[in-house]
């Protein structure tokens, strides 16, 4: 038993998957705590959600600040909550060859993508167990294969995958789900903050909406399944590397990485991002 009310925490929840995450928990019925650092994007989201269903709690912290998750979790506490469940969406990517990309920006990737995500994860597994709740990680398809010209961000997600099954099987005798959520392409703002400027003719199949992503996370997580990969296209390419040589893999995704910077944005990136 608990004395603190069980909590849904959704990190990075200002725009994009996180936004439509926090759209899917609430519709579902879940109190949820909402984390990123743009408190005016956070708020207008808050806002749309209390009109649908009820007041969020709105936590505008910077993840990349080391005491962000201790910050967290004594703001939690005084408000009498503990995550049940935890989101790890937070999280960006950069474009370009790692030796010509800025070196605080590729460390600051590591300690988003992996170091605080992981606090997160393990810092909440007791209340996870208690209330019978888990942990949801976004990867990203990028997960399952090498990433020439964006390598610290695909190395990322390989950790964040080979974490969380990990995890996944380390937690399911305890009855906590642990499940890793890898999108394709989704039109969002990560890829004006990766500097991409196109798609680099990636086939319309592979790209989901946000939406979309998001309730398959969301479905895949409350059916206890270690790995949502949502789309058939999707699936496809994460089970490429068992079949295809690296040195094979290596060229296609470099040379498909050359491509996204190099032409104007296609008109689904030029739309503005959901707040």
């Amino acid at each position: 038993m608990s004395i603190y009310r069980p909590v849904t925490l959704i990190t990075g929840a200002s725009a994009g998957i996180g936004a439509a995450l926090a759209h899917v928990f609430a519709a579902a019925g879940y109190e949820i705590a909402l984390v990123a650092r743009r408190e005016a994007e956070l708020s207008v989201l808050a806002a749309e959600i209390a009109a649908a269903h009820f007041v969020p709690h709105v936590l505008p912290f910077d993840l990349l600040r080391s005491d962000t998750p201790a910050r967290i979790s004594h703001e939690l506490l005084s408000r009498g909550l503990e995550p049940a469940i935890i989101v790890n969406n937070a999280g960006f990517g950069l474009l370009g060859p790692a030796a010509a990309l800025d070196r605080g920006e590729q460390l600051a990737m590591i300690d988003l993508n992996i170091r605080a995500l992981t606090d997160l994860s393990l810092r909440w597994i007791e209340s996870a167990a208690r209330h019978g709740g888990g942990i949801l990680n976004v990867a990203s398809l990028a997960g399952f294969l090498p990433g020439p010209n964006m390598a610290v961000y695909y190395a990322t997600k390989a950790y964040v995958l080979s974490f969380t099954e990990a995890l996944h099987e380390e937690l399911r005798p305890r009855g906590v789900r642990v499940t890793a959520l890898c999108p394709g392409p989704v039109p969002t703002e990560f890829q004006r903050r990766a500097g991409i400027q196109r798609t680099g003719g990636l086939p319309r199949m592979m790209v989901r909406s946000a939406d979309a992503v998001a309730r398959a996370g969301y479905e895949g997580f409350i059916a206890g399944r270690s790995l949502v990969v949502p789309g058939l296209a999707n699936k496809l390419v994460s089970v490429l590397p068992r079949f295809v040589p690296r040195s094979v893999m290596l060229a296609a995704v470099g040379a498909s990485s050359r491509r996204l910077g190099l032409r104007p944005a296609a008109s689904w990136l030029k739309r503005p991002p959901r707040a």
